[in-house]
């Protein structure tokens, strides 16, 4: 039985009401509803703002992260005041304060094959709002194993895509993407960076998909992948069918459980930020970095950033080849000297000593946190971004 609206909400959600499509009863749906939200950034902010909002009557949130600085140009969910606090107990009390009506779990940990079928199993929907591989093809095959659906979204720079992935009516994730890209093809938005809105736009079409759903309205995006670009502001639909080999929902499926994401993937799916390692015996800190450059005065520094970057932050004298032309410019570079690489994070400066390495650099070290660090623990005039 669906649990009555007393007279308080019928006042906040009259707009509702009015709509033949949703009325009293749908109003009522709502209330005996509940999504769980993975991730309470970028994506997690307008899609939890407006599932409450609506009157989803519960809604979990799931993040381990703390409120950064950097977060506030997009994820509107936070504010000023609640940096340094945990991301899900900041966004708690901003979705209360919005409709206090409402139920609001949060988990304040990693989501990962040990959890996640709990985290997740009481929920009617799953919204995936993360930002690695790991996490969302872990996010899709909970789904996919708990019969729910999971309303996809994605961003990146300019571009969005949307979709839902219910493997009892249509494909899943894994029938777009069987396997994941290979390692560090494809950068993070805390590499490539993403236009404040942009999140805002996908993350709102995200909530509209998982209110058709849990309305039982509309045409939901069920076989059908959204593909749009705010520079030329276009809306681009690619039909989806559902993979007769995929491994998690086809019919011979060999995944019947959940497994080692970040194996599969071959990239970490939790991590702190963008700061980057090269591993044991391949960093160097910045404080050791500025040491070791009075000893040894020719030390080669190369930075992997992009051009653009150079306008925010550079050390004196680094030779800048970015990341995606230096396998076409390693003759540039002589493999006998001693080599220091960077970006803003370590992230970018890791594969390219992986690259350096396997064409035959052996000196060369990674600086542990990239210019960041060098901008917090060296040189406090340099920004950090």
């Amino acid at each position: 039985m669906l649990p009555e609206l007393n007279h308080e909400e019928i006042l906040r959600y009259s707009r509702h009401l009015l709509i033949p499509e949703v009325g009293l009863e749908g109003q009522r749906k709502l209330k005996n509803s509940s999504a769980l939200i993975v991730g309470t950034g970028g994506l997690g902010s307008p899609v939890s703002l407006y599932l409450a909002a609506a009157g989803v009557g519960r809604i979990g949130l799931v993040d381990y992260d703390v409120v950064d600085s950097s977060n506030l140009q997009r994820q509107i969910i936070h504010g000023t005041s609640t940096i340094g606090k945990l991301k899900v107990e900041s966004a708690k009390s901003k979705l209360l304060d919005l409709n206090p009506d409402i139920q609001v779990d949060v988990y304040n940990e990693p989501y990962t094959s040990e959890n996640a079928m709990r985290i997740a199993r009481d929920y009617d929907i799953i919204l995936d709002g993360t930002d690695n591989f790991p996490t969302r093809y872990l996010t899709n095959d909970v789904a996919v194993f708990l019969g729910k659906p999971n309303v996809y979204a994605s961003i990146f720079r300019f571009d969005g895509q949307v979709s839902v992935f219910y493997a009892k009516e249509g494909p899943c994730y894994r029938c777009l993407f069987p396997e994941p890209p290979p390692p560090g093809l494809v950068p993070s938005c805390a590499e490539g960076g993403v236009l404040g809105i942009l999140p805002g736009t996908i993350g709102t079409l995200q909530a509209t998909e998982a209110l058709k759903v849990l309305l039982g309205i509309g045409d939901p995006m069920i076989g059908r992948l959204l593909l749009y670009n705010a520079l030329d502001m276009s809306f681009d639909f690619v039909k989806l069918k559902k993979n007769p080999k995929c491994r998690v929902c086809g019919p011979n499926a060999d995944i019947k459980e959940l497994i080692d994401y970040e194996e599969f993937c071959g990239v970490p799916g939790h991590d702190h930020g963008d700061e980057g390692s090269a591993g044991a015996g391949l960093d160097i800190d910045a404080v050791e970095l500025k040491n070791r450059l009075i000893l040894t005065p020719s030390l080669t520094l190369l930075d992997v950033r992009e051009p653009h970057e150079l306008e925010i932050s550079a050390l004196p004298n680094a030779v800048n080849i970015p990341l995606g032309q230096l396998a076409a410019r390693l003759s540039e570079l002589n493999s006998a000297d001693d080599m220091v690489v960077f970006c803003k994070g370590g992230t970018r400066s890791a594969r390219a000593l992986e690259l350096l390495s396997s064409a035959g650099f052996k000196k060369v070290k990674n600086l542990k946190g990239g210019i960041n660090a060098w901008a917090k623990d060296v040189d406090v005039s340099l920004p950090v971004y």
